[in-house]
């Protein structure tokens, strides 16, 4: 279970997050749904160690992760809007490349644990694909398997499906129901509230402040 408590961020004179507090069960899927510019991102952001808080307590089963040690403690894997894949890097090279530089992987037990999460996920045969050649739905499970290669706690994911059209949106339910169903724990950034709808276990209603 992840517990945030009385969370604080400001951009400027922007207040983001006052004594914000959530809490997501393990192994179930909540989705973040409202208008831009109420932090839903920057929640994720957070989370990943990609934006730092201000102040507040984060929990994980039951274990308090320091908010100053978010970078390093892989506690969510994020699942960027725009997949931000390397287009010059084969499928396997952006699986492997975090890995084996942040993690200090070997390249043999990287590369094996990518081919493991390509199979998974029925990429196998595109591992040496480039991304240019791949389809969004692809892509997006594409960055899925990199942001698991960290073997994060959480996997978050920023407008999964953006821009999609209507059958790579189905592609992209049946992929968090699957994970869900792995027991995996998700947060989802949408402003698709029937989407969320289908695929969540607890919407929460993110409004500017």
């Amino acid at each position: 279970m992840l517990e945030l408590k009385n969370i604080s961020k400001t951009f400027g004179d922007k207040v983001i997050f006052d004594q914000f507090n959530l809490t997501v069960q393990e192994g179930k899927v909540l989705s973040l749904v409202g208008p831009s510019g109420g932090g839903k991102t920057t929640l994720l952001r957070m989370l990943a160690g990609l934006e730092s808080l201000d102040s507040g307590e984060i929990i994980y089963n039951g274990q308090v992760v320091p908010i100053d040690h978010l970078e390093t403690a892989n506690l969510l894997g994020f699942v960027f809007q725009d997949f931000q894949l390397f287009p010059h890097l084969s499928v396997l090279e952006n699986l492997t490349l975090s890995p084996i530089k942040t993690l200090g992987l070997s390249k043999e037990i990287a590369e094996q644990k990518a081919r493991d999460l390509l199979l998974q996920l029925g990429l196998a045969e595109h591992q040496q694909a480039y991304p240019h050649s791949l389809s969004g739905g692809q892509k997006q499970r594409v960055a899925l398997a990199r942001a698991m290669m960290i073997d994060p706690k959480i996997i978050g994911y920023d407008e999964p499906t953006s821009a999609l059209d209507p059958h790579l949106r189905q592609e992209v339910e049946k992929m968090i129901i699957a994970n869900r169903d792995r027991g995996m724990t998700q947060i989802v950034v949408t402003h698709d509230m029937a989407f969320a709808e289908h695929i969540s276990d607890q919407i929460l209603k993110i409004n500017p402040s």
